[in-house]
């Protein structure tokens, strides 16, 4: 089982019905997941340059992005079937968000974003070697170790969006000090491992080929909802790192 929810065993049951048509492969997949990178990259310089032009659209990206994003990928994580279309809109809509709070971050520190880039380029590539090479194994104990880590920092953000409403602000993690830091560099870690369990999860779904060909598109958006996680932890990071 995958700690990314999208890749939960539930998720890729599928209907006997839909095993008639090509079944999935890894590379089908990974051409996707080019392809969902890549609508990403085109809508986050769009509200990247419609920003720049008119700085009071920059809310309006940032916070709609993220509110349409959210809900296509709880449609596409509860049906599946829906991928190849919803991962498009999905991609887009993150773009947009992506490219705006990029815009937000650059703005402050200059040059943070290409070196975001550059370093998510970097992790990407790295964790996809590890896991090819075998130096991390991605076993069950892992994957649980992975798990409880991720449900930790989900209830860590849940609980300070909740707070939010009553302008309480929970104290140091947030902040620029050793220990906002160190949450900073705890949580791109376990971002980062989260991609080894989606190797892992992709590779032997692939490989069993009892899944339909849709699930390719399906594994591509799961992998880019990591990968967006990847993206904004190192753009956090970087960013209490300038502040020092």
């Amino acid at each position: 089982m995958s700690d990314n929810p999208v890749f939960s065993d539930k998720s890729f049951k599928v209907n006997p019905q839909d095993l008639t048509e090509k079944p999935m492969t890894l590379n089908g997949t990974i051409i996707k997941t080019f392809v969902l990178t890549l609508i990403v990259c085109l809508a986050g310089a769009y509200s990247w340059s419609q920003g720049k032009l008119h700085p009071n659209l920059i809310g309006l990206f940032s916070m709609g992005g993220a509110g349409v994003g959210f809900i296509l990928a709880l449609i596409i994580a509860f049906k599946k079937e829906w991928a190849p279309v919803l991962s498009f809109a999905y991609s887009l809509a993150e773009g947009v968000f992506l490219g705006a709070m990029s815009l937000i971050f650059e703005m402050k520190y200059p040059g943070i974003v290409s070196q975001t880039v550059l370093c998510t380029i970097g992790v990407t590539f790295s964790c996809l070697f590890l896991y090819r090479s075998g130096l991390i194994k991605v076993d069950e104990k892992f994957k649980s170790v992975i798990f409880m880590a991720t449900a930790a920092i989900g209830l860590v953000y849940l609980a300070t969006f909740a707070l939010s409403f009553f302008n309480i602000q929970v104290p140091y993690i947030h902040d620029s000090g050793l220990i906002g830091i160190g949450f900073s560099v705890f949580t791109t870690i376990i971002a980062s491992l989260n991609l080894l369990v989606d190797f892992d999860f992709i590779d032997q779904a692939s490989a069993s080929g009892s899944f339909p060909n849709y699930m390719e598109w399906y594994g591509a958006f799961g992998l880019m909802v990591t990968l967006v996680w990847v993206y904004i932890e190192i753009l956090r990071l970087l960013s209490k790192l300038r502040k020092n």
